[in-house]
This record gives C-alpha cells, sequence and structure tokens, in this order.
C-alpha cells in the first residue's frame, strides 16, 4: 500500500540579547517553513517540514541563561518551554558566552531544548539547526529504519536490522546462569537492582509499551560453545566468531519466548563454571571487550561474569559470590537502549550531548523512538489490511461478520487520524491514534470467525474427503465400467435373424 507521510516538527528558535543575525529577513518575531524530502521507496514518500518560529527571548528565559553552566540553565529553561512532545527549542547565545564549554557550539540538554552559539549570519545558525533537529527528532535512516519491511536492503543503515520492531508490549526477562553450583553460590539482588536501574527507563518509556519485567536463576545451563584456552593468559577465550553459536542452547533453557505475546529480551550473566574460569570474549581482531558481554540484535545480551579465584587452594567449596550489580546494570542498560535503537550516534566535535542521568533517556531521545514508532505503526496498518484484504479476496465463500468490519474501518480511521496528527505536529496524539491503529488491525486480522476459514481452504476440503468418498467410489465406478463394456459388447454383436 502507499502512504504519503507528513512530519512536522515545530521549533522554536530563540534569540538572547547579543545574538541576533544582523541578516534577518524580517523583524523579530516571525514564522518560517522548511520543506525536506526523505526517500524511501516508489510508493512510500515522506516529507519533513519544521515549523520555525524565531523570536527573543523572555525576561524569565533571560534569567535562566544567566546560570553559571549549560546545566543549570537547561533546567532552569524547562518550565519555561514548550513541553510537548516532539517539539524542540534551540536558544541561541552570544558568541562570547561562558555558558558552553570551550570548542563547543551545540549542547543539547535533557529535555527537548538545546544551546547553540551564535555566529555566522542566518545560513549558518540555520545549518546548525537542521543539524541539530535531526539528532533530537528523526534522520532519513531512522524513518527508514522504522519502515525496514518496505525499503530495498541495500538502503538500510547495518544497525537497521538490531533494533526491536515496534510493539504494544515487551517482556523483559534477567537471567543468572550458575552452570556450576558445586563451586559458585551466586546472590545477585537482582530485585532491588531492577527497581533503582531498570525501573526508571522503563517508567520514561511507558509512553512507548507496556513493560514487563521477570527474573530466574538457572543452574546447569552451560554455554553451547567450549572456550579455548590460551596459555599466554591462562585464560579462556570465546571469539566473536563463535558467538551466535552460544544462544541456542541457552535459549533452549530460558523457555520463556514461547509462552508470549510479545517480545521478549533476555538479559543473561553467565558465571563459568571453575574449570573454564576465567572466561574472556574476543572481538574480530582478538582484542579482549572490555565489557565481557555481547548483545544479539532483537534478541537481548549475555555478560561473562568472572568470579576471582580463591587465595588459597584450600578454600572449601561453594565458594560464595556477590554479584556487583552497578557494573552488571551498567551493561545491559547500554544493551537496553541498543535495541531500542536509543544508541547515541557519532557527532562531531562542536556538539556536546548531556547525559541523561538516573533515568537513562533523555526526552528528545523518547520523541525520536515515538517519531520512528509511529510511522512503523502507521506502515504496519496498512501492510496488515492490505494482506487481510487480498486474503478475503481469494476466499470466495466468507462471511464478514460486523464487528470484524468495524475493527477494520476503525484501523483505518484510526491510521488516517495518526498521519494527520503527524502533519499537524502534534507526534503525541499520533502516535497513541498509531497503537490504536494497530490494535484494531490486529484484532481484524486474527478474528477467531476467520481464522477457521483462513486455516481451511478449498483444497483441504479435497484432502479430507477424498480418503472418505475414495473406498465407496471404487466398487460404483468398477460397476459403471462393466456396464460400460457390456453395452459396447451388445452393439459389436449382430442381433440374429430367424
Amino acid at each position: 500500500a502507499s502512504a504519503q507521510f507528513q512530519l512536522a516538527v515545530p521549533v522554536a528558535v530563540v534569540f538572547a540579547p547579543g545574538s541576533v543575525p544582523g541578516d534577518l529577513p524580517r523583524p523579530l518575531p516571525f514564522r518560517d517553513v522548511q520543506e525536506m524530502e526523505i526517500s524511501v521507496n516508489l510508493r512510500t514518500s515522506i516529507t519533513s517540514r519544521y515549523e520555525t518560529v524565531y523570536r527573543s527571548t523572555t525576561a524569565q528565559e533571560e534569567t535562566a541563561l544567566d546560570a553559571a553552566t549549560a546545566r543549570e540553565a537547561d533546567a532552569a529553561l524547562r518550565p519555561l518551554q514548550d513541553a510537548s512532545l516532539g517539539s524542540v527549542t534551540v536558544y541561541v547565545v552570544p558568541e562570547t558566552s561562558s555558558l558552553l564549554p570551550q570548542g563547543v557550539s551545540i549542547y543539547v540538554g535533557k529535555h527537548r531544548s538545546a544551546l547553540v552559539r551564535a555566529g555566522g549570519g542566518l545560513a549558518a545558525l540555520r545549518t546548525r539547526i537542521r543539524q541539530l533537529t535531526q539528532v533530537m527528532s528523526f534522520t532519513a535512516s531512522s524513518i527508514a529504519t522504522a519502515l525496514s519491511d518496505r525499503v530495498p536492503d541495500g538502503q538500510l543503515s547495518p544497525d537497521a536490522r538490531r533494533h526491536l520492531k515496534s510493539s504494544l508490549g515487551y517482556e523483559i526477562t534477567f537471567s543468572l546462569l550458575n552452570p556450576d553450583p558445586k563451586s559458585h553460590t551466586v546472590d545477585w539482588d537482582i530485585e532491588d537492582a531492577v527497581n533503582r536501574y531498570v525501573q526508571p527507563v522503563l517508567d520514561k518509556l511507558s509512553l512507548v509499551a507496556n513493560f514487563s519485567v521477570d527474573s530466574q536463576i538457572l543452574y546447569y545451563a552451560v554455554l553451547g560453545v567450549t572456550p579455548r584456552f590460551d596459555k599466554e593468559s591462562s585464560s579462556f577465550l570465546l571469539s566473536a566468531h563463535s558467538l551466535p553459536h552460544v544462544i541456542n542452547p541457552v535459549e533452549a533453557r530460558l523457555g520463556s519466548s514461547a509462552a508470549s505475546l510479545y517480545p521478549v529480551l533476555n538479559f543473561l550473566l553467565y558465571v563459568p563454571e571453575r574449570s573454564h574460569s576465567p572466561l574472556y570474549i574476543q572481538d574480530k581482531d582478538g582484542t579482549p571487550v572490555s565489557t565481557n558481554a555481547f548483545h544479539s540484535p532483537r534478541w537481548g545480551g549475555i555478560m561473562i561474569y568472572n568470579v576471582e579465584a580463591p587465595a588459597s587452594p584450600q578454600a572449601s567449596l561453594p565458594l560464595h559470590v556477590d554479584v556487583d550489580m552497578v557494573r552488571v546494570m551498567e551493561v545491559f542498560l547500554a544493551q537496553l537502549r541498543l535495541l531500542f535503537g536509543l544508541s547515541r550516534e557519532e557527532l562531531p566535535a562542536e556538539f556536546l550531548l548531556e547525559s541523561p542521568g538516573n533515568e537513562g533517556l533523555a526526552d528528545w531521545e523518547l520523541d525520536r523512538l515515538l517519531w520512528a514508532h509511529t510511522v512503523e505503526n502507521i506502515a504496519t496498518v496498512s501492510t496488515t489490511l492490505t494482506s487481510l484484504a487480498q486474503l478475503l479476496d481469494k476466499i470466495g465463500n466468507i462471511v464478514i461478520k460486523d464487528d470484524v468490519a468495524s475493527e477494520v474501518y476503525r484501523a483505518v480511521a484510526s491510521a488516517q487520524s495518526a498521519m494527520a496528527k503527524l502533519a499537524m505536529g502534534h507526534l503525541h496524539s499520533a502516535f497513541q491514534a498509531s497503537k490504536e491503529a494497530v490494535t484494531s488491525s490486529e484484532r481484524a486480522f486474527f478474528d477467531p470467525s476467520l481464522l477457521h476459514l483462513l486455516y481451511f481452504p478449498d483444497d483441504q476440503k479435497f484432502a479430507i474427503y477424498i480418503p472418505l468418498f475414495l473406498p465407496m467410489a471404487v466398487p460404483i465406478l468398477l460397476s459403471l465400467a462393466k456396464i460400460v463394456r457390456e453395452a459396447r459388447q451388445r452393439k459389436k454383436e449382430p442381433t440374429k435373424m430367424d
């Protein structure tokens, strides 16, 4: 199905005193719209519209910009700006401003605003603002990734298949694998770690989807690959090419994804058995991986946690191990961000991005996720309804119930509403409408009244009834053949004349 997306980003460019370029086309405040085409394929076109308002600072904003550091200014400006999802506020500060560190001309805060050093004319400022809006909202590649099913493979970035598909919910499972309980008694305070490090991130992402978190400890679960012993370092090594073979045997033991409605993210902490300790992961070049962890696209991550050998060989077994959860959670959260496509891209040196702190992701990173997921949801609905229409065309004797029809109408209306809201720059309501559209289209597609027809097509009827009728048909057919033979025989024999 073809789709024409219009993504409108509301941008406010606010000039502090002493930062207004001399070549403005007209006096402040004024509006300006810039459009950019993002090519996806012949049937899907995307136009991004940056609707910019240029104005001067208010007295409150000036006071906020008098802060000592950019971080303090960012916090003070937050209550004064447009907090609606998807909006970007850019504060232009004088060239001599000490708010921005030396060599930094663009500072991105952890909310929805940024500070930009004035310098050059309006054209130079516009270039910086374009760079900035692409960091804070979406780029051609982030939208192409969201539409990865419609984009020719050659045009996708290598990361495109790494991100999780948009879903209404996700299940996160933390598993501790202790293959050698005779040697190690392992304690991990996963509940506290989840509450402290994972929950703030999930609270922030709760707008995107529902999350459920569980944890388990598995004993005698081993990696499917035998590590190689390295004499030099007297340690065991897992090479990069053997890592894919590690997952399958472990996954067979996890057993959570089979019963799940939603995608499952697995985070595994593996304490190697004594006979394979210490165990290190090597990358493609043969250098050890600093985190001793790796992740698998759309599946999760595994971290290897080495236990220090006891000082005296006579130490009684099993050894008691207390897992350092801070170190572990740092790795798992980084992997979680990667799986959601929130990894920070390489930016020019003049960019400074504020760390999101305990929340795990900045407000604008959430917006970035919502832009991509909204577009992906609308594309998914379009594909689902097209498939449904094609299926129903193939089945001649189908009866479509009213509630299926109303779900289809609702899905179409919600998808159209989401497209309209995107074109108006209302990201939050567009995303909500796109989620409703996905729910309705899936309800229609998987409706029980259609399912049995989808799985019971005409050729299947023949397959079922032929074995029943064939035994009865054989004697009937043989009798018919005999009658035909006899009739022919009778024609051939001339009638006797007396």
